[in-house]
């Protein structure tokens, strides 16, 4: 014990600070206080980069880390997002037999015989903006909420340990398969720690249990499986994936060359009844219509931490006098028209039947609809980070420390952003990307000579 405390001095003491700066954030820390949050975020990435940098070949000590880590938050109420009280909400309803997508949490609570465990709390807690919409959260997402429904017993906090628990398997298996991929990748292994010891997934998904994570988990085993040449087992685990989060789906037509034309169409025929397998708990004639209005409303109505289209709104604004809830609606239909385009571009101009090349396409999917998106949370991020890890490419990466600048707006009670740092932010992240894009090793990886 004592020879081993020799050789791992410095990562011992940085692993009890950041458990230290872990404590502090998660029992000690209102979202308001953003200098406090800064400072902690911050110092947590400091304390990340070196003890990979320390024990970047010792698998162990890097596992226990990430875990011990994680278990600090278990028993504390997240802080960062309300969303967790609209999980737990959908979770009781479904165990009680109503159907989230089909009442608002509003049209509910008017009820005169309605009831579910802590249905005040949760109802106070979601925000109005909740509380006046359909579910948005896919199929999977809803059992995994019936599931800590049902283990919390009705108790909160015991909703809350649940859904965190599901939260730390999706993270290890994320970094099962990752490890598995970046072998099959001729990359180092110790890679995926900087997703696994990352402090903003640690904070977003164990600490504000955002499912982004759960997500990655089911997305990697597929790819694990596409280099198997176990395709057709894929596929039911890139359906779940899908309806975990929806992303997924971004990246379907980019399979094609990857798959091969007979093998793709089977693919696709395969993830959609497996869509529709998990679907059918919850369909009725109104859902389809509830649920795309839901979604939609992303696309149309709400703006958090935008890159591309802050810049737009400000000179379409002050040069054109343009209303902002007519200009975003309008935008939102041209992204979804460019991504479109984008998509179609990756598919055919690249050569996707190399691994590698299929990982980066869909990096650069991704990315670019981040870029362009008029919603970007923090946790969003945690995705494009674990698809970064199986590249060369760092940006998102630096995005990942550099998205601490959006949570400035939680310190505001109407979370008025300030500008000047969000432009700080995708300035630095896109002058990363584009420099990344034009060096000459970036090219090399990106033209694969085969």
């Amino acid at each position: 014990m004592l020879s081993y405390w020799r050789l791992h001095k410095y990562p011992i003491l940085l692993v009890i600070g950041s458990m230290l700066f872990y404590a502090s954030f998660a029992y000690d820390l209102h979202r308001t206080d953003y200098i406090k949050l800064l400072t902690l975020f911050c110092g947590l990435f400091f304390f990340c980069y070196k003890i990979i940098q320390f024990e970047k070949w010792n698998f162990k000590f890097l596992l226990v880390a990430g875990i011990l880590f994680r278990l600090i938050f278990f028993i504390a109420e997240p802080n960062l997002s309300q969303d967790f009280y609209r999980f737990i909400w959908d979770g009781e309803l479904i165990k009680n037999g109503i159907n989230p997508y089909l009442h608002t949490p509003n049209q509910l609570m008017e009820q005169s015989n309605f009831s579910i465990a802590n249905a005040d709390e949760l109802y106070a807690g979601m925000g109005s903006i909740h509380a006046k919409h359909y579910s948005n959260y896919p199929p999977v997402n809803q059992l995994f909420f019936a599931l800590a429904s049902i283990l919390g017993g009705g108790s909160m906090l015991g909703s809350i340990i649940a859904l965190r628990l599901i939260s730390i398997l999706g993270d290890l298996g994320a970094l099962y398969f990752g490890r598995k991929l970046l072998q099959k990748l001729n990359r180092p292994g110790h890679m995926a720690f900087w997703y696994f010891l990352n402090p903003l997934v640690i904070i977003e998904l164990t600490g504000n249990l955002h499912f982004e994570g759960t997500m990655l988990f089911f997305f990697l085993w597929a790819l694990y499986l596409f280099s198997c040449n176990k395709w057709w087992w894929a596929a039911p685990l890139y359906a779940i994936s899908i309806m975990v989060k929806l992303v997924p789906i971004l990246f379907l037509p980019i399979l094609l060359k990857y798959l091969g034309l007979k093998k793709s169409a089977t693919f696709y025929v395969l993830v959609g009844l497996g869509c529709i397998v998990l679907l059918l708990p919850f369909y009725s004639p109104s859902f389809l219509e509830n649920y795309s209005d839901t979604v939609g409303l992303w696309f149309s109505n709400f703006e958090f931490n935008a890159g591309i289209y802050n810049g737009i709104k400000k000179i379409a604004v002050h040069f054109y006098e343009a209303k902002p809830w007519e200009l975003i609606k309008s935008y939102g239909t041209v992204v979804i028209k460019i991504m479109a385009i984008v998509i179609l571009l990756l598919t055919f101009l690249r050569k996707n039947q190399n691994l590698q090349t299929l990982i980066t396409s869909i990096l650069l999917a991704l990315s670019l609809y981040y870029f362009m998106s008029s919603t970007v949370h923090p946790w969003y991020i945690v995705f494009l980070l674990g698809i970064a890890i199986l590249t060369e490419y760092r940006f998102p990466l630096v995005w990942s420390f550099a998205i601490v600048l959006s949570y400035q707006a939680y310190s505001n009670p109407d979370y008025k952003e300030n500008l000047w740092l969000l432009a700080f932010e995708y300035i630095l992240v896109m002058g990363i990307f584009i420099y990344e894009m034009t060096t000459k090793g970036s090219k090399k990886l990106y033209f694969p000579k085969n």
